[in-house]
C-alpha cells in the first residue's frame, strides 16, 4: 500500500520508511513532484499537520499522513513550540535555533521539556484520523552528538545519559516522540486493513 508522507524532508522520510514495517511504501512530496511549500498556518500541532495532509488528499487523492513536531520547553511557557523549525527565522537553521533556545534558557535551572508529534493521517476515502506522542526529557547547556537533527544534541531524553543525536538510530527510532505517534499510527492501519 502506497501512502504519501506529506513532507520535503528526506531526513524524516528516510527515518519514516525505517520505522513502517513492510507492506507499506512511503512516498515523499519531493517524489511526488509536489515542489511547494505547504504554508503551515495553524497555531497548533494538530492544526499544522491537517493543513499539509489536507493540501495533498485534495491534489492526489491518495491515502497520505503529515506530521508536525514541536520542542515545548517549560520554563519557557511552551518555546519554541509549533515555530520550533523558524524559531530564528524562516532559513529553518537546526543550529540557530538551538543557539536561540539555548540563549534564551540561559542558566535557568528548570530546563525540563517535551518533543511533541502529532499525525494527520487522510484514508482513501478522506477521512482524517489524528494520532499524538510524546517524549519528556531535559535540554543541555551545550549540544552533543552528531547525529539526529532538528535540537537533537541538545535534547537528553528522561532515563538516558545520551542525546538524541548520540543515541543509536536505532533506539531513538523505538523512543521518539514521533516513534509513538508512528505506533500508534501503525495500530490503526493494522486494525483497518486486518
Amino acid at each position: 500500500m502506497q501512502i504519501c508522507f506529506a513532507s520535503h524532508n528526506d531526513n524524516k522520510v528516510k527515518e519514516m520508511n525505517e520505522i513502517i514495517p513492510e507492506g507499506f511504501s512511503i512516498v515523499g512530496l519531493n517524489e511526488l513532484g509536489i515542489q511547494e511549500d505547504i504554508a503551515e498556518t495553524g497555531d497548533t500541532l494538530e492544526e499544522n499537520s491537517k493543513i499539509k495532509a489536507s493540501y495533498v488528499y485534495s491534489r492526489h487523492k491518495m491515502p497520505v499522513f503529515a506530521d508536525d513536531s514541536g520542542l515545548l520547553v517549560d520554563s519557557l511557557n511552551g518555546e519554541p513550540g509549533v515555530v520550533s523549525a523558524r524559531y530564528a527565522g524562516p532559513e529553518r537553521d537546526d543550529h540557530k535555533n538551538m543557539d536561540l533556545l539555548l540563549q534564551k534558557l540561559g542558566d535557568n535551572a528548570d530546563r525540563s521539556a517535551e518533543f511533541q508529534t502529532v499525525i494527520s493521517f487522510i484514508d482513501e476515502r478522506g477521512e482524517l484520523k489524528q494520532f499524538k506522542g510524546s517524549i519528556s526529557g531535559t535540554i543541555l547547556k551545550e549540544k552533543r552528538g552528531s547525529g539526529g537533527f532538528g535540537y537533537d544534541p541538545i535534547f537528553q531524553p528522561n532515563g538516558y545519559e545520551q542525546t538524541f543525536a548520540e543515541l543509536p538510530s536505532d533506539v531513538k527510532n523505538r523512543i521518539s516522540h514521533r516513534a509513538k505517534a508512528v505506533q500508534s499510527f501503525l495500530e490503526y492501519l493494522h486494525q483497518k486493513n486486518g
